[in-house]
């Protein structure tokens, strides 16, 4: 190939990443079929697995929807999963691709009011601590009943309303909340600088607190997370035994987590600890004062639908009416109809946010499928089950973990409770130890898979959502600021599973 061919090539290839970036995705690309030939399918498909991963690392270089999608182009090419497992994962998944589709569109529509009211509670709150527990709590009990997915895309609206308002004022120019100009600095005075660093580490702070409650409630309740309500089917529990059943683990967990919360605030430990800047704090309470002070009628009646909408959700969210997309489109017709949004272009922004990660969760699903074609964790899951008694409880506990912070949670609940079913049929093991094993199953697959992003969807949703080059959160990043609590909350559930079960 010509030099300057070349060169065209690699500056076209995934854009503006960088050149040793774009050469390692080539050069895993080109290593897998020659890994395939030498070691086999298994050692590639770990190989592919961890190359994924690498490239969700990279989220705030390259968007992982491309290299991410290369790759599980290349393991369909190679044999290591068939497109009627990616079809058949798709369509186990459809729940949550449904979700991501209309849900986060439909809180769009609410963001007025959403940043309307969390501006006056930021101005209101002068302590970080309080509005950094306020932060976790609110994710914690709204997680317990509604999809963390649509918790934190609640989070995300606020949070980059909050950070349009500021950057508006700092860069003297209209700031679109669309997301032109969303991770750059242009336009922002140099004065403002230093003041614009310690606004988006106060809003990092906020977003993993928020985050990490998603987690704390999730794991509390049958509807909390997908996977409870895999689990809760197979054991035969309703919603109150659930959280009976749950709760000698999930309360010493969400302890820990809340006090983790003041501990990492009041220290600075982890990358805690940013303040809300003063002058940052009078811009925020200016613009609150403007705009209540120009609402006019038809303001205030958009307010209204949109609280209206936003009570319909919760009670429809809490009462399961419907697959939560199926309410999120709902969501959307009413605040539309009701506020005047009409227009085919107007509408069609609220869905740009999370198409892009809807695709990217697809691809993912082809990962997922590949682990599966390959039985990638077989090893890990005979060993776990030869066990006996409480040791073969928290090697439950530890491999779900393990295995779900770089894999699929839902994926990784499912081959544990068929196998733990599997062996309660046949008089292998106990009832009581049965439900103590789904206990075990159902809090590993969603406390310790906070370690990194791609444990939970909702931790990879806002890593690869528009706000996380905004406020400059990054994979490792996110993987640092989650260090305490994954320390603190998995050593709480596992004497949990020990002594309280």
């Amino acid at each position: 190939m010509p030099k300057t061919v070349y060169a065209a090539f690699l500056h076209n290839f995934l854009g503006k990443s960088p050149d040793w970036y774009k050469l390692a995705i080539i050069a895993f690309l080109i290593a897998n079929p020659f890994l395939l030939f030498a070691a086999g399918p298994v050692v590639t498909g770990w190989a592919l697995l961890f190359e994924f991963i690498f490239t969700l690392m990279m989220a705030l270089k390259c968007y992982p929807l491309q290299p991410g999608g290369l790759l599980a182009i290349e393991a369909v090419i190679l044999g290591l999963v068939t497109p009627h497992e990616i079809y058949h994962e798709v369509q186990a998944g459809l729940p949550v691709i449904l979700l991501l589709m209309f849900m986060v569109a439909g809180i769009y529509f609410l963001r007025e009011m959403l940043v309307f009211a969390f501006t006056k509670l930021l101005v209101g709150v002068k302590s970080k601590t309080v509005l950094s527990f306020m932060f976790v709590s609110a994710g914690a009990v709204l997680s317990a009943f509604l999809d963390a997915l649509t918790v934190l895309a609640v989070m995300i609206t606020v949070t980059a309303g909050f950070f349009a308002v500021y950057h508006r004022v700092a860069s003297g120019k209209h700031y679109h909340h669309d997301g032109h100009d969303e991770s750059s600095d242009a336009g922002v005075l140099d004065t403002h600088r230093s003041e614009l660093d310690e606004f988006r580490a106060f809003l990092r702070n906020l977003m993993m607190h928020g985050a990490v409650g998603t987690t704390i409630g999730g794991v509390c309740t049958l509807v909390g997370e997908p996977q409870n309500l895999l689990i809760g089917q197979v054991a035969g529990w309703q919603f109150l035994q659930f959280a009976v059943e749950m709760a000698p683990v999930t309360i010493p967990t969400a302890i820990a987590g809340l006090l983790t919360c003041i501990v990492v605030e009041k220290f600075g430990w982890f990358s805690y600890g940013a303040h809300l800047p003063e002058n940052v704090r009078a811009i925020l309470a200016s613009y609150e004062k403007e705009e209540s002070a120009k609402m006019t009628a038809s303001h205030r009646q958009v307010m209204i639908v949109q609280a209206i909408c936003a009570g319909l959700l919760l009670v429809a969210l809490a009462f399961h009416w419907a697959e939560v997309g199926i309410i999120g489109l709902m969501i959307i017709v009413l605040a539309t109809s009701f506020t005047g949004v009409i227009e085919e272009g107007r509408i069609g922004k609220a869905f740009e946010a999370a198409l892009p990660f809807t695709a990217l969760l697809v691809v993912f699903f082809v990962i997922v499928g590949e682990i599966h074609h390959q039985h990638l964790f077989d090893p890990i899951l005979h060993w776990v089950l030869a066990l006996e008694g409480r040791s073969e409880a928290i090697a439950l506990f530890a491999a779900s973990g393990l295995l779900s912070s770089i894999s699929d949670n839902v994926f990784v609940a499912s081959i544990w409770i068929s196998e733990i079913k599997t062996a309660f049929d046949n008089g292998e093991i106990s009832r009581q130890a049965f439900d103590i094993l789904v206990v075990a199953i159902n809090t590993g697959t969603n406390i310790p898979s906070i370690a990194t992003p791609n444990g939970q969807a909702a931790f990879l949703f806002l890593l690869t959502s528009a706000l996380a080059p905004l406020i400059r959160l990054s994979y490792f990043k996110m993987v640092w600021m989650a260090v305490p609590y994954l320390i603190a909350m998995t050593s709480a559930a596992v004497v949990g599973v020990m002594y309280f079960l």
